[in-house]
């Protein structure tokens, strides 16, 4: 249930709604747009309460036909969510770049490839220090001695770093190292996990799952407002289909501007995963950056053929730098900057 005020109503009066709404057992939370407040009421459904609220004067108006996803959706707040890490901004006027490897696979190789990146135009490193691999033979990641990489990486180029948690039970030691944690597209239905990232005073990146539907990839985020974090990512990364032969996964680029009309949230494109192959990366990433994506999440490893994993979609740095000059002719024309 929403509960909309009227443009006048002051904090008293706002108070009044809130403590009759959870006198009646619901939830409560409360949205401060520009021209007024909303409040988002979790229960079932009450047409009596409906009527005795907008009875109200300061109340405008009770819808009862909400969202599953209520606090990420556009009813909830109106206005887009925008937030910084460091000095990069999310969701606002720029498209921001994420690159950087797969893999943190040793301290000389990361660094290079971070300072690459950094002067191909990234504003935010990647790397994985967990690695959750298919095959248990596979590289698993160099865990915390790959955090600590990372956090030197940030120190030498002054950018912010993303890592993706594995489960609850490392929750505190990637925290501890990194700005953004990452939700991997595998522990997207991980509720026990989800919950507790949404009580973490750090800014979380959600990977849609790879079979999963768009309510679902917003109820996962969903998990993470609920328990007070309102700083999250949606990251599209590719789903799977009936296409194994030519792309990896296929890249449901539609997610973006369905994402936009239904969430508050910033909405990044990650194209090395969603497709499999480096040289798709840049027309996909175009696309992306076309369809109005806050950011887009590439992998870029100095020798792709050396690479410990997923090195057949990765760019080397060269032709990063060279997709990032292409797409700031595109990030113009729909009104952005890169």
């Amino acid at each position: 249930m929403l509960v909309n005020m009227n443009s006048g109503a002051n904090e008293e009066e706002i108070l009044e709604v809130e403590t009759w709404i959870k006198n009646l057992g619901y939830s409560v939370y409360r949205s401060i747009g520009e021209t007024n407040t909303i409040l988002g009421a979790i229960g079932s459904s009450n047409e009596e309460f409906k009527k005795f609220l907008e009875a109200l004067s300061f109340v405008e108006k009770v819808t009862l036909d909400s969202p599953p996803f209520l606090l990420v959706s556009r009813e909830f707040k109106k206005e887009k969510t925008v937030f910084k890490v460091g000095d990069v901004e999310i969701g606002g006027g720029k498209v921001i770049l994420i690159a950087g490897p797969c893999a943190v696979e040793g301290r000389e190789s990361y660094l290079q490839a971070a300072e690459a990146v950094k002067a191909g135009g990234a504003d935010i490193l990647r790397g994985g220090a967990y690695k959750p691999r298919t095959s248990p033979y596979a590289f698993q990641g160099l865990e915390e001695e790959g955090l600590k990489i990372m956090a030197e990486a940030r120190d030498i180029t002054g950018l912010p770093i993303v890592t993706e948690v594995m489960d609850q039970h490392n929750v505190e030691i990637v925290a501890r190292y990194a700005d953004i944690v990452q939700v991997g597209a595998r522990n997207m239905q991980n509720y026990k996990l989800l919950t507790e990232l949404g009580q973490l005073n750090k800014p979380v990146l959600v990977k849609r799952g790879m079979s999963a539907t768009i309510e679902e990839w917003l109820m996962a985020a969903e998990y993470l407002l609920s328990q007070g974090n309102k700083r999250v990512i949606l990251c599209e990364r590719g789903i799977r289909t009936f296409e194994t032969t030519y792309t990896r996964n296929t890249l449901d680029i539609s997610a973006v501007p369905i994402i936009k009309e239904l969430s508050h949230l910033p909405i990044f494109v990650d194209p090395s995963h969603g497709t499999g192959r480096w040289k798709l990366i840049a027309p996909m990433s175009l696309a992306a950056v076309a369809a109005g994506a806050d950011g887009l999440m590439v992998e870029v490893h100095n020798t792709p053929k050396e690479a410990l994993c997923d090195g057949s979609q990765s760019l080397i740095p060269e032709k990063y730098s060279q997709m990032v000059g292409s797409l700031k002719g595109v990030a113009e024309t729909v009104g952005r900057t890169l």
